[in-house]
């Protein structure tokens, strides 16, 4: 038993790490969303260039990748999105609204989620290292709660790029035009996605340790 039970604290402290990094990397990197104009520039108006490929190249590329405080194009600095916190004296959309509310939601949520991971690291610890069952159980909700907040936050995310899509689609004139756009979900978000993965496990390996743990204690009991 206590072999199992060292196995599982050394899965929990690597998932619990593991978890923290990647979703620590993925909210402050600017990969989440990827809009890739190669194609419309090559096929494009800008493709004949009467001014010939020297003059073509110093036209700025319309690609950009953007993370959760900020886009960026591919030869200019990098703008922050607009502060949804701050919306006095602006007079913009219900849809705009509805935008500015998701973001400021999973912008709140996702760094929540590595808040709530230093807490269960902490309670991880004191509760292998005292050997207490409630503390163990605690823990390991804390984690799988902390999951459940990182899917939520990764979802409200991926709701308020096709709300943000679709707005782009009423105010472009030519749509025709998207068919040569490449949009994707970028390597950040994938980071998210398997740093709720690794959370979970880190919740189901604390919690497994409890089961482990009390089926010690009861056996010393029995002795």
């Amino acid at each position: 038993m206590r072999v199992r039970l060292g196995a599982l604290a050394g899965a929990a402290a690597l998932s619990g790490a593991l978890s923290f990094v990647l979703l620590a990397a993925a909210i402050g990197t600017d990969f989440w969303y990827i809009i890739d104009t190669e194609r419309l520039e090559r096929s494009g108006p800008r493709a004949q260039h009467p001014l010939g490929p020297a003059n073509r190249s110093q036209l700025e590329p319309l690609s950009s990748h953007s993370g959760l405080w900020r886009t960026c194009r591919v030869q200019s600095s990098c703008t922050p999105l607009m502060n949804p916190f701050w919306q006095e004296n602006v007079t913009i959309s219900d849809l705009s609204r509805q935008l500015l509310a998701m973001h400021g939601t999973f912008v709140i949520l996702l760094p929540l989620s590595l808040i709530l991971m230093v807490f269960g690291g902490m309670m991880g610890f004191l509760s292998f290292l005292l050997r207490a069952h409630l503390l163990l159980l605690l823990t390991g909700s804390l984690f799988l709660f902390g999951a459940m907040v990182t899917l939520t936050g990764i979802s409200i995310y991926i709701a308020y790029s096709s709300t943000a899509f679709r707005e782009a689609l009423c105010l472009l004139e030519e749509r025709a035009l998207l068919d040569q756009v490449d949009i994707r979900f970028g390597w950040s978000l994938a980071l998210g996605w398997i740093s709720f993965i690794s959370e979970l496990l880190t919740g189901a390996a604390f919690l497994a340790a409890t089961r482990v743990l009390s089926l010690r204690q009861r056996q010393d009991q029995a002795i």
